[in-house]
Order: C-alpha cells, then structure tokens, then sequence
C-alpha cells in the first residue's frame, strides 16, 4: 500500500470521525436540554405546517435558516454554559455573564424565527381558516 492511500483512508476516517462526534453532540444536546428539546419540537411543527401549505422555494429556505440559526444558537449557548462550568464552580460575574450574553443570542435568534415564521405561516393559515368558515 502507498503512503498516499493510507493517508487518505486516515483522512476519510477521520472526517466521518468528526462527522459521527458532530452528530453525537447534538444528541447529547437535545437528550439533556430541555430548551433544545423545546426548540426541536416547535421546527417539526413548523416543518410539518410548510409541507402542508407547500412553501415555495424562498420561504423554505427563510424557515430552514431559521431553524438552523436558532439550534446553532442552543447549541453554542450549550457548550458555553458546560465549559464555564467547567472552569468554575464559584460564582464569578464574568461567568455569569458569559451564559447570560449566549442565552441571549439564542433569544435573539428565537425571536428572529419565529417573526420569520409568522410572516411566511400566519397568512397561510388564516386563508386556510377563511375556508374552513
């Protein structure tokens, strides 16, 4: 075997690697996190209402980005939190001011999503209503 075939098996071993840890940690995420848990249920509500209304093209990306930005966000905010904790078991102010400014990033992005959400969704489901009345 050449040296360039093990090194590329190695490389490719070690990108499913990381791939397979990634994976692995949102998992975990979700699994311990109730605020994770909480944003997972509420994107397969949102997901389930756009294939019902069958968004277009842009309003599909609008709310996968949403989505995206808003578990990214949980995500950060929850290796903040473990690696102050990790480093502290005292209060310090500048801890808690660490996890406060990442859970406010993550406020952020909620409230960007879901004004996201409800100008592509509530017209939808009030034409929607409007029928059933």
């Amino acid at each position: 075997m050449s040296s360039d075939y093990k090194d590329n098996r190695t490389r490719k071993n070690s990108q499913l690697s990381s791939f397979r840890l990634a994976v692995i940690g949102i998992f975990t995420a979700v699994k311990q996190e109730r605020n994770m848990r909480i944003h997972v249920i509420f994107s397969i509500l949102v997901l389930l209402f756009a294939f019902y209304f069958s968004l277009s093209k842009i309003e599909w990306i609008c709310i996968l980005f949403s989505i995206g930005m808003v578990i990214s966000m949980e995500l950060l905010n929850t290796a903040i939190e473990r690696v102050v904790d990790l480093t502290t078991s005292e209060f310090h102010p500048l801890a808690k001011e660490a996890k406060d400014i990442a859970a406010g990033a993550v406020f952020v992005s909620a409230i960007v999503s879901v004004v996201v959400g409800c100008i592509i969704l509530v017209p939808k489901l009030v034409e929607a209503l409007y029928i059933w009345i």
